[in-house]
């Protein structure tokens, strides 16, 4: 096992392609041989899996690199994957079509075929305080979660609670990963099976059945190749901080968020180009930074919104907007607003608030009714529904979800029917991502 720093390299942020800037970067830094902590010689890139890890619940995460077939239990730890039927699939939350929404899919391992309600129950619990915390908490709506019911033959993990214990679970998780007591790996193939079952796979989580404090975080570079989703987290199920694994995870994974975190002796940053990561800047002075909107703000973490020194593994050269977040340490709860920002970016990349089940690639009648659905938001955010036709606005339609062309006026063939959504959350400062926070659905009138 080695440390691994990752470096944030400037990149595209383009739909269901976030962390692509994120795998070129350490792709190209492996082929130069420009990533820290890895030796001379060491284990092929093909052979390995990046890994997060979380030595305690309020400790600072460590990036580290294990052997692709890292779970201690090995083969003897495993069972076969799921037959022609598949496991259940249960939908814990539907708040729209597939298509339009975030999926996330939460399966358990160490679970026995009696204890599936108890699994249904520990992930309950654990996404209720994931999405406790903001900006999942306001947008939790964009969200559609899949439960799969993974059996295993024995309940429990390995490694729990020592290193020589070894149980068979349908996802091979195991504690003492590589050596690595709180290091909580899995089988990313089984996980990848099984995760094929739902109806779609957007970020996967893994509730390990074990009291023990620990996971792990998988990005989409380190996975089985062909995987749909943009990340792994696991977690043990009776750990009341064990959340903010996933928590942390999901700012990787949805957002493109850097660790703001630092390893000492790591030194300067060694990139000249300004970091793609929205909450990394080469900047000292905070009315230069990316996020100079925010320079000043009271922030929810407790600071003021600057530029501090240290981030993405580097000690100097490289500055976070806060002096901790959810992204520097578990010790605390709370992204700072450019995370949050950047969240929000994340998730209206691959979700949309705005549906409708009337298909806009055929024409309407005058009189049919268009219906639209906004997705059911709260808190931070500030959804704001206009009707137009032909690009010229129906003021008096606004907010209505649902109205016939003729009513808005519409007489004869071909016109153009528009329902339009934006968000107006103060939480997001950046026109660029403003601009993201808006959705559209066009109808053509026959």
């Amino acid at each position: 096992m080695s440390e691994v720093a990752v470096p944030y390299r400037a990149g595209p942020h383009r739909r269901r392609a976030r962390t692509a800037a994120v795998a070129l970067a350490v792709v190209a830094a492996w082929a130069g041989g420009a990533v820290p902590g890895r030796a001379e010689g060491a284990v092929p890139p093909d052979r390995i899996q990046r890994v997060e890890y979380f030595p305690g619940p309020g400790a600072v995460p460590r990036q580290v690199t294990v052997p692709a077939d890292a779970p201690a239990a090995g083969a003897a730890g495993r069972v076969p994957g799921p037959g022609p039927s598949g496991p259940a699939v249960r939908p814990l939350q539907r708040t729209g079509p597939v298509s339009g929404r975030l999926d996330l899919v939460v399966m358990g391992d160490g679970y026995t075929a009696d204890e599936q309600d108890e699994f249904a129950a520990d992930a309950e619990e654990k996404l209720d305080a994931i999405f406790r915390i903001e900006p999942y908490r306001s947008y939790r709506g964009l969200f559609d979660i899949w439960l799969v019911d993974a059996v295993s033959p024995e309940s429990g993990v390995s490694g729990d609670p020592t290193a020589d214990v070894v149980r068979r679970t349908a996802l091979g998780s195991s504690f003492f990963c590589d050596g690595v007591e709180r290091l909580l790996c899995v089988d990313t193939g089984a996980v990848t099976r099984y995760a094929a079952l739902a109806p779609d796979a957007d970020i996967v989580f893994v509730v390990a059945h074990s009291a023990k404090y620990g996971g792990a975080g998988y990005s989409a570079p380190d996975l089985p190749p062909g995987s749909p989703f943009h990340g792994v987290a696991t977690m043990s199920s009776g750990n009341d901080r064990s959340y903010l694994i996933g928590a942390h995870e999901l700012g990787h994974s949805i957002g493109g968020l850097a660790d703001e975190y630092q390893y000492p002796g790591y030194g300067a940053y060694p990139w000249t180009e300004e970091p793609a990561a929205a909450n990394l800047t080469l900047h000292r002075d905070p009315a230069e930074a990316k996020w100079a909107r925010w320079a000043g703000v009271q922030d929810p973490t407790g600071s003021v919104v600057g530029t501090y020194e240290g981030g993405g593994y580097y000690e100097t050269g490289v500055h976070r907007p806060t002096d901790t977040s959810l992204m520097r340490t578990l010790a605390s709860t709370e992204f700072n607003v450019v995370g949050r920002e950047a969240m929000i970016a994340g998730f209206y990349a691959d979700a949309d608030a705005l549906t409708s089940a009337v298909p806009t690639a055929e024409p309407v009648r005058a009189t049919r009714p268009l219906t639209v659905r906004l997705a059911p938001l709260t808190g931070l955010a500030d959804l704001r529904l206009t009707w137009s036709v032909d690009g010229r606005p129906v003021p008096w339609a606004a907010g209505l979800r649902s109205v016939t062309p003729r009513a808005l006026g519409v007489r004869g063939h071909g016109h153009r029917v528009t329902a339009a959504v934006t968000d107006r959350t103060a939480a997001l400062r950046d026109p660029a991502l403003r601009a993201r926070a808006a959705d559209s659905l066009t109808w053509t009138v026959r």
